[in-house]
């Protein structure tokens, strides 16, 4: 398996893997090729907050994926460049699922916003994956709230 920074020549690879993770009504409202064409205009409005990660298994097999996004913080005297970053939109395809490719990409997605000087990384998790990412050293934070 390789997982690699995915770009422009990935956008329909990404394009498809998000549509598989889309909720049967929203695959309903547009095909994946239409919606190949609104990822290319999104990605080129938010190529600098946002990056992915592709997993593959050998050359040609697409089978997960991970986004990234890198949000800004207000800076403060003697540091302009705050940052911390959201783990987003991982998917593995089902029948790949349990052999840690997710964890993997989010490991990568995580590393790379580290590396990027984000100062934490976060996620939103559905509730069945909570125990993965507690495995890759998330956890609840007091100081982290939410909105309802």
């Amino acid at each position: 398996m390789e997982i690699r920074l995915a770009d422009r020549s990935d956008l329909g690879d990404l394009a498809s893997l998000l549509w598989l993770h889309a909720p049967p009504h929203e695959q309903a409202m547009q095909t994946v090729e239409s919606f190949a064409v609104d990822l290319a205009g999104w990605w080129a409005v938010h190529d600098g907050s946002h990056r992915a990660f592709l997993a593959r298994l050998g050359e040609s097999e697409v089978v997960g994926m991970a986004w990234v996004a890198l949000l800004p913080r207000v800076p403060r005297p003697g540091v302009l460049n705050r940052r911390s970053a959201d783990i987003q939109s991982v998917f593995v395809v089902p029948e790949h699922r349990g052999k840690r490719i997710g964890s993997a990409l989010v490991e990568a997605a995580s590393e790379h916003a580290l590396h990027l000087g984000a100062s934490r990384v976060t996620v939103h998790s559905g509730r069945l994956a909570v125990p993965v990412y507690e495995r890759l050293g998330f956890a609840p934070s007091r100081q982290l709230l939410q909105r309802e």
